[in-house]
């Protein structure tokens, strides 16, 4: 077996908030990791759809973005979109 190799292997500290919301489609049930990792950017986790992403200010502007990354119609990408962008 050969030996592990490892690219880092840090503990830091977060900062995580869990928040649940709803629209007239959907039930947001979200985890948002902050760390001093990611250039600012937050880890925003959908804990019903099993999906993550890495977000800052300059994702939530790029179209499709929420869409792709969290597998949802754009009427909920926007609802999402709003909510973090006043966390971003």
């Amino acid at each position: 077996m050969s030996e592990r190799f490892f690219l880092y292997d840090d503990t830091v500290e977060t900062k995580t908030r869990f928040v649940s919301f709803m629209n007239d489609n959907n039930r947001f049930d979200l985890a948002i990791i902050q760390s001093d990792r990611y250039y600012g950017k937050v880890i925003v986790l959908n804990i019903q759809g099993g999906r993550f992403a890495i977000i800052g200010p300059d994702d939530l502007q790029e179209e499709g973005y929420i869409e792709h990354a969290f597998d949802m119609n754009e009427e909920d990408a926007a609802e999402l979109s709003a909510f973090l962008s006043e966390l971003v």
